[in-house]
């Protein structure tokens, strides 16, 4: 069985992914995909985990999972799991580096599932914006408080995947840039969901309608409409080609006031994200979904 794991990153795509993928739960069981939902297993997957990184597997512990995720007696070919907080709350996103605990539970995951095939999948987002987020959704006072006095010019990425990558190498690695997303949302469902492109599903556009304007999605939809049968690529180009018109700019823009955020330092971040990004599909076993 395969076993996936969309484990973040924190304010990326905010549940939007399993959401969608719930909503078509009923068309992937029947390819032999289950989606369950999340509150059916966050809870009881977090102490299971918990409780093998500081204890040990236990070896009832991949039952009671599967118990709670897979109605009766059904059989499943890919069951997808998603948490944000899989490797830590907002809390432990940083600290030294990104998500410090990621590999421990990535680890105790393994053990849970020895002969089952475990994918990751992970969006990033620039830390120029990710840092003053995740500000905002913890009781940190200062955007200091969440580097906890470390360089915020030294994290990448790149490191974290490295870093799982030498402690799990069998488990393959799928990630993407947030800031992507909505050109590249069907591509990132469709390999979730182990779903050939010729497969439509509910939602497929749906990320367009926050950061694009009302006409702009009824005109996008009516070419969509008399243009059936489109690969991902032209799918983009199309995608792409609308937005340049009619993106929500208010919805597109981030602004942060927030002391010590300065216009140099967050084009400095973004700089170095850049470069990283470029680091992020050197590392073996990584794969990077792009527009």
């Amino acid at each position: 069985m395969q076993v996936v794991l969309h484990a973040g990153a924190h304010v990326t795509d905010e549940d939007r992914l399993i959401t969608c993928l719930v909503d078509n739960a009923g068309m992937l069981a029947a390819r032999g995909t289950i989606v369950p939902k999340p509150d059916d297993y966050r809870i009881l997957l977090r102490d299971i985990v918990n409780a093998a990184t500081q204890n040990g597997v236990s070896p009832e512990a991949r039952d009671v999972i599967l118990d709670a995720v897979l109605p009766g007696e059904e059989e499943a070919e890919r069951v997808i799991l998603s948490n944000d907080s899989f490797f830590g709350t907002h809390k432990m996103a940083v600290k030294r580096m990104f998500y410090p605990a990621a590999c421990a539970r990535l680890e105790a995951m393994r053990k849970i599932f020895p002969d089952d095939e475990v994918e990751l999948f992970f969006a990033v987002r620039n830390p120029a914006t990710f840092m003053p987020a995740l500000l905002a959704m913890t009781n940190f006072n200062t955007i200091d408080d969440v580097f906890r006095g470390y360089d915020p010019f030294s994290f990448r990425w790149s490191e974290l995947f490295e870093r799982i990558r030498a402690q799990v190498p069998d488990i393959p690695i799928t990630v993407w840039c947030n800031e992507d997303t909505p050109l590249i949302w069907g591509e990132v469902v469709r390999e979730m969901a182990a779903l050939d492109a010729t497969v439509g599903f509910e939602g497929e556009f749906s990320l367009l309608s926050e950061i694009m304007t009302e006409t702009g999605m009824k005109r996008f939809h009516a070419y969509m409409g008399e243009h059936p049968g489109m690969s991902e690529i032209q799918k983009r180009r199309v995608i792409s080609a609308f937005l340049d018109k009619y993106a929500d700019e208010e919805a597109v823009e981030e602004e942060y006031d927030i002391d010590g955020w300065t216009e140099d330092k967050i084009n400095q971040l973004t700089d170095i994200y850049e470069d990283d990004i470029m680091a992020i599909p050197q590392v073996p076993g990584v794969t990077m979904i792009t527009p």
